[in-house]
Order: C-alpha cells, then structure tokens, then sequence
C-alpha cells in the first residue's frame, strides 16, 4: 500500500465525500481562530515584511480549505488598517498529498477569491495561490521563505505503519491485546515523524516566523483511551467477523495496521523541547463532543454558510468513512471495503453512540527560535 496515494480524503461531491462530511474539521477550525489570528498578526508586527508567505499543510478538499487561509488574510488586513499602513503581497500555499483532489480545490479558486475581497472590502495586498503536492514529513519548501504555517487535522497521520507490527493479530490498530513491541513501534514512529516535521518546518520558516498545529491527540498516557481507539476497534470487529465467515483471509486483517498515532500532550510537549527548534506559546488539550455537531451550522466565525455543509446533520459514520476509506480500500479491495463499512454501520450504534464518543484536539503554537 502506498501511503502517499491511499492517505488522503474521500474525493468528489457525493453523500459520503469529505466535502460534505467536515463538519467536525470545521469546528475544530472555528475554536482555534483567535490562536492563529493572534500568532500571524504577531508574525507580521514583528517582521514587517512586504511578502508573507503562509502555507497551510494537509489542506484537504471542500468548504474548510481556503477557510484558514481567508482568515489569516483578514487578520492582517485588519491589522494594516488599524495602523493605517500598506498592505502586504500574499504568497499562500496549499499543500497535501498527490492523491487528494486538488482539482476541487483549483476549481473553488475563483469564488473563494471573489467572496474574501468582497469580505475586506478595502482594498488589500496582492495574493498569489500554488499548489504544493507532497508529504509534510519532507522538506517542501525553500528555507526561510514562510512566516505562518498552519495545520489542523493531519499530524496524527504517521509517514508510514511501523515496523515490526505484523504480530498485531485481530487489531488495525493499538488495542489493549496488541503485543507490547507494538505500542514500542507506534510510539518510536510518531516521535521519529513528529522530530522531522518540526526539523523541516523550523527550516521552512524565517525567524520569528509561527507554526499553528492542532491535531487529534488523546487525554492522559493511555496510549488504548477509548475515545481515540473506538472507532478502529469498531472496523476492525467486523473485519474480524469476516474472517470468521471466509469472506477474508485473517493474514489480510494482521497485515493491515493503521498508520496514524494519537498523542497526548506530555509526549507532544517532549518531542517539541527535544527537537529544539521552537518556543511554545501555547499548548492545550480539548474535546469536541460528536453530538454537539448536530445542531450547529458551521458558521460560527464567517458571515456565508459552506455550501456543502449548510443542510447537513453531522453523521459520525459519514465523517469517519471519508477518512478511512481510501485506506481500506487500498489494502482490501473495493468489495471488501465495502462489506466493512456497512459492518461498520450496524456495530457503531452499540459501540459508539453519538452522545457519548467525543474527539481529543491538541492545540500548538509554536515560535521559530532565532
């Protein structure tokens, strides 16, 4: 299984695609605003520069896309106006793997920049958009040539499954029956990406310039807390249930290992002081109840609804398909997949009632280092 093609979101419009299933990205989005706000308006004071080079990594599909980058824009702007000074060019790019639909992205240009000048209003710097394909776990851009880079939502993905995991047996994931050289491997894998994402960035930015991370973590040292591990021992229960009726082979199940590992904030905290390259200005934990979803529109913080998410009622399995999907599907084929999900389907409302599963964020902000 190639990662950097099967890593990515559901594309297209339908139903069950990311677009309209990022609901809960986006109000992870809308609870972070004044973190980055704060950090790139800081950025720019600080620097004074006439070009701003911002990059958004892992920026996905959909209505949430362009969302970090309008705001992050009109903070400045704000900030310009406020000082009655000129505003800076904007140079912004949009980065995540090869496989994600960057055509939907290309194609929601035009309008997302049509509504963000209609939002300033004033007239403001020039900006400039490129697309950047490839995994954040390698240098992606040239060294000092960004001041804000943001991320929400993609650091708990690993740049490949650990070695060494093949004795995970009836698991796609951490579980409390998974050998301990697993655990060893998951842990050894997140803090050897985590160290060389943060190597790359500090390259990446000029000094002074800010790294705005969230990402899917879990509450305390339990690397099996329920909360992060639920849904993969939900897959993989009826994974299992196929092997047992023959539809699957049980070495195709052990050979499947998921490549994503959920933190907690002590070890996040370690790796950045490790690493050494950042200052911390802030780090916290928080959860977003799945049931809380329901009755929100997704429009907290802009004056226009996202077109995809304005009618739609959060569906967990919806939002979770969209992100394991491709995944299951480069391993275990289009059928199988599809006989998983709707296992899938049928064991969640046991296993995972809306009211009572939730999702950890951690939230970084860190400071390039002179």
């Amino acid at each position: 299984m190639d990662l950097k093609q099967v890593i990515h979101m559901k594309g297209g419009d339908g139903e069950e695609g990311y677009a309209n299933n990022s609901l809960l990205q986006r109000k992870v989005i809308s609870l972070t605003k004044s973190l980055r706000d704060e950090a790139i308006t800081n950025v720019y004071r600080n620097t004074k520069s006439e070009s701003l080079g911002i990059a958004d990594l892992g920026c996905s599909y959909g209505a949430n896309t362009f969302l970090v980058i309008a705001e992050a824009i009109k903070a400045v702007e704000k900030f310009c106006q406020e000082q009655k000074q000129k505003s800076p060019e904007y140079k912004v790019y949009l980065n995540d793997l090869p496989g994600n639909d960057f055509n939907n992205v290309f194609r929601s240009f035009d309008a997302f920049k049509k509504d963000l000048i209609s939002e300033v209003k004033n007239p403001m710097g020039p900006f400039y958009f490129f697309g950047a394909p490839g995994s954040f776990y390698d240098k992606l851009f040239p060294n000092k040539s960004l001041h804000f880079v943001h991320s929400s939502y993609s650091l708990q993905f690993l740049s490949k499954v650990p070695e060494g995991v093949d004795n995970n047996k009836g698991n796609i994931y951490l579980a409390k029956t998974s050998p301990p050289n697993v655990f060893k491997a998951y842990l050894e894998q997140y803090q050897s990406d985590f160290s060389f994402f943060l190597k790359c960035r500090s390259e990446e930015l000029v000094e002074g310039g800010s790294l705005v991370v969230t990402l899917i973590g879990r509450i305390g040292e339990d690397p099996v807390y329920k909360d992060c591990c639920a849904v993969w021992e939900t897959m993989a229960m009826g994974l299992n249930d196929m092997v047992k009726q023959g539809t699957i082979k049980e070495e195709s199940v052990s050979s499947f290992n998921i490549p994503i590992y959920y933190p907690c904030q002590a070890e996040v905290k370690k790796e950045i002081d490790t690493q050494g390259s950042f200052d911390i200005n802030y780090l916290e934990t928080s959860e977003v109840n799945f049931s809380e979803l329901d009755n929100w529109d997704g429009s907290d913080f802009t004056s226009k609804k996202p077109e995809s998410l304005k009618d739609a009622e959060f569906n967990m399995e919806n939002c979770f398909r969209a992100v394991a999907e491709p995944m299951l599907m480069g391993h275990f084929g289009e059928s199988v997949t599809k006989e998983a999900f709707n296992r899938f389907l049928k064991n969640a409302a046991d296993h995972m009632p809306k009211d009572k599963t939730k999702v950890t964020n951690i939230t970084m902000s860190l400071t390039r280092k002179p």
